[in-house]
């Protein structure tokens, strides 16, 4: 009993930022372009669902999809089936919530259910590859409605995310690795 109460705490701390994650159920699966025109999606590749859907509105985010970003694809679920769309060879999303005074655990970014504190907020984002210094991103930028912003960057890569917003700054590591998280919420303003 232990080891399955352990198990199931691990499934909802991986499974990002949704307590309500429900399982498919056993009904007849539609076809993957039925799924996402059911949900209001255009079918089409990974990147360009998971770039509207953290766009999205969060008055207008679908209440009965789960999508979860993935290292290395997008699962998107509801009550009745499962679609997984694999990410662009070469590339990972990380979203990013940087917060002052409250934030949540989260692994995987939903695209659906996560919020973060500063919805609409102009910050300046650094994010630099450790190995070779690069910097893959120095922007301003503009957080969405959900309170993250969310990044392309290079798969296998590991460094640092800073954010600036109205003279606080905070910085965090970050890993697009294959057990890398996709939702970083541990980036706190000081």
């Amino acid at each position: 009993m232990k080891r399955a109460a352990i198990a199931a705490a691990l499934a909802l701390t991986l499974a990002g930022c949704s307590a309500t994650e429900s399982s498919p159920t056993a009904t007849t699966p539609v076809s993957q372009e039925q799924f996402l025109d059911a949900h209001g999606l255009v079918a089409g590749e990974a990147r360009e669902i998971i770039d509207h859907l953290d766009r999205q509105q969060v008055a207008e985010r679908p209440t009965d999809l789960i999508a979860s970003v993935r290292p290395d694809e997008l699962v998107l679920s509801d009550e009745a089936q499962e679609v997984i769309l694999q990410l662009p060879e070469g590339l990972s999303y990380v979203s990013i919530a940087p917060y002052s005074t409250q934030t949540h655990d989260c692994f995987y970014h939903s695209l659906t259910t996560c919020l973060g504190e500063l919805g609409n907020e102009d910050i300046q984002v650094t994010i630099t590859d450790e190995t070779t210094g690069q910097v893959l991103v120095e922007e301003e930028a503009t957080t969405f409605d959900n309170g993250f912003i969310g990044f392309w960057l290079p798969a296998d890569a590991t460094g640092t995310i800073e954010v600036t917003h109205q003279g606080r700054t905070g910085t965090t590591d970050f890993s697009t690795t294959a057990d890398g998280a996709t939702c970083i919420t541990d980036l706190r303003l000081t």
